[in-house]
């Protein structure tokens, strides 16, 4: 078996059999046979093979050659065979491109489940992971930003108030990314993150100018109404520095546009949907939820 598998390395493939020196390159000195010889299985078949007794056999009485269509080479992974197919994906985002791929494969695709298996690797692999850290991030950061307002209110309910103005800046997002035929992916959840700490940011500039006006003793109505008319200036700069800053990036389609461009469309647009709540929405909130503590106690 060697002496065949050595006669068709030299044959077919070629073989090193010295180097050569031209600068500070080395080159490889290839032997191998004439193309004449070996361009069908019938002359590769006459090649002749020398038995340990010397004398000579053509490889075609020891070997049985054939055109078959295979791999060209079999690889291995943890012992096991696996065959790659590469995709460099254009014009779309990588979510919607395997939910789309995996469905077509369930339809048309037929082999044996226990024997096969698809597996997706690259980006996808690094998004899965990232999704699993994302998973366990957005909560903590929640929970971190729940505390830290009841350490600024000592307030549980003003604490909630603000939180619960998060989900409707995240309609906003996401409502963008809809209307913009985009997909949540890791790149949109980093900014829906960031659009969490400009809203509750904007929140607490109004709530505590709010407070502020009711330990000097002024109305809770008209506390609300002064607090929310003072404070509309430094709200819409905070927006409108952070919307004119990233819109650009919102609607870029150049080299990385498919990573920045998610981020920037749900702060953008997130931002631009939570100042409308934060303005109109959360003052209202606020003088419904003082009114009837209030009247509890």
């Amino acid at each position: 078996m060697a002496d065949v598998a050595e006669l068709i390395e030299v044959a077919v493939g070629g073989k090193a059999v010295s180097q050569v020196f031209i600068g500070s390159k080395v080159y490889d000195v290839i032997c191998r046979y004439n193309e004449t010889y070996r361009d069908s299985p019938e002359k590769i078949g006459s090649l002749m093979l020398t038995s340990a007794s010397g004398a000579k056999i053509p490889l075609s009485q020891v070997t049985d050659i054939r055109t078959l269509t295979g791999a060209s080479t079999i690889s291995r992974e943890m012992n096991r065979r696996h065959l790659t197919v590469r995709i460099n994906l254009r014009g779309r985002d990588l979510t919607s491109f395997l939910q789309e791929a995996n469905e077509k494969i369930r339809e048309t695709v037929r082999y044996d489940r226990t024997a096969y298996r698809i597996r997706w690797d690259g980006q996808f692999e690094n998004q899965s992971r990232a999704y699993s850290r994302l998973a366990v991030i957005v909560p903590l950061v929640l929970a971190f930003m729940f505390l830290l307002l009841y350490g600024a209110f000592r307030d549980f309910r003003q604490a909630g108030l603000l939180i619960s103005m998060l989900p409707l800046a995240v309609f906003g997002g996401m409502l963008a990314l809809n209307v913009r035929g985009m997909t949540f992916n890791v790149s949109s959840a980093v900014g829906f993150i960031a659009l969490f700490g400009v809203s509750i940011q904007n929140g607490v500039i109004m709530i505590s100018h709010i407070n502020v006006l009711r330990h000097r003793g002024t109305a809770l109505k008209e506390a609300v109404v002064s607090g929310a008319s003072h404070r509309l200036r430094p709200v819409m700069m905070t927006a409108v520095v952070a919307i004119a800053g990233l819109l650009p990036a919102s609607l870029s389609s150049g080299i990385g546009s498919d990573v920045q461009r998610p981020l920037a469309t749900v702060i953008v647009y997130g931002l631009l949907f939570g100042t409308v709540i934060t303005l109109y929405v959360l003052p209202a909130l606020y003088y419904m939820l003082e009114n009837a503590k209030s009247k509890d106690d």
